[in-house]
């Protein structure tokens, strides 16, 4: 197993790993704090699509984070994946505003006739005329993609219906899965950190706190995963899980004082 004290990046998952709702977890300040001192990098990597990587940024400050954040989304990941192998794209999109807005960052556009894909993310602003022109568009065989596979969202009422809810109702209503899954656990959201970064997966790691979407999405594009407990996943999830993470922790700042007694602070 590599050492953390190789690793360069830190890809951080949000809502359960570093923050819930809107409070830090514990140990979050401290950790961002050992990262700078050793004078390592972090990433907030989230397959939240519903808002665009500037409100998560701002979010993050409002909570008492400070300095540079850097927010990569399923939905950043998406559009950077379409234009690099598609080009620009008329997109019928089954997403929030703030989605939108991060596809035409990319240079996509954004239209309800005559797109070329329909690409689904998590819609906090579904509504049944979306999903009936969503079907229709897919029943005529236009490429279909995802940002993220996510079942549920967590939020501090208990989990709601996220992007894979929606992805199984489009199935039964057509028959049709997504051509492409872009966010965890696909290896393609880590090509797109690569791409975007210039760091070597050797040199990264992965800290989440979902088993079937963090830790798989470390172990399926190899590189070190670490496990927190302060979201979804339980020791007995993890004990009857044939996924495990390289290292487990109760709380990111338990990873950070790993960090700084293997740097010998």
């Amino acid at each position: 197993m590599r050492d953390l004290k190789d690793i360069e990046l830190f890809l951080l998952d949000m809502d359960g790993t570093f923050y819930l709702g809107n409070k830090l977890l514990p140990g979050s300040i401290e950790f961002v704090d050992t990262l700078r001192k050793q004078g390592k990098n972090f990433m907030f990597l989230t397959n939240n699509s519903s808002n665009d990587s500037e409100s998560y940024a701002e979010k993050l400050r409002k909570m008492g984070l400070d300095g540079k954040i850097e927010v990569f989304t399923s939905g950043d990941a998406t559009g950077i994946f379409l234009k690099e192998r598609y080009g620009t794209l008329r997109i019928f999109l089954v997403g929030t505003k703030k989605l939108a807005k991060t596809f035409e960052k990319y240079g996509h556009k954004i239209v309800q006739e005559d797109p070329e894909i329909v690409v689904l993310g998590y819609d906090t602003e579904i509504n049944y005329e979306k999903l009936a022109k969503a079907c229709i568009y897919l029943r005529k065989n236009l490429l279909y993609v995802a940002t993220h596979p996510d079942i549920n969202c967590p939020s501090l009422e208990g989990p709601l219906p996220d992007a894979g809810s929606y992805i199984a109702l489009i199935e039964k209503s057509t028959g049709r899965l997504p051509d492409y899954i872009v966010g965890k656990p696909n290896p393609l959201m880590l090509e797109m950190v690569m791409k975007k970064t210039g760091v070597s997966r050797e040199k990264i790691a992965m800290v989440g706190d979902r088993l079937y979407t963090d830790i798989e999405f470390a172990r399926r594009s190899g590189i070190l995963s670490i496990l927190v407990l302060t979201g979804e996943t339980t020791l007995e999830d993890l004990r009857n899980s044939s996924i495990k993470p390289d290292i487990v922790v109760e709380n990111i700042g338990e990873l950070a004082k790993l960090l700084q007694k293997e740097s010998g602070e």
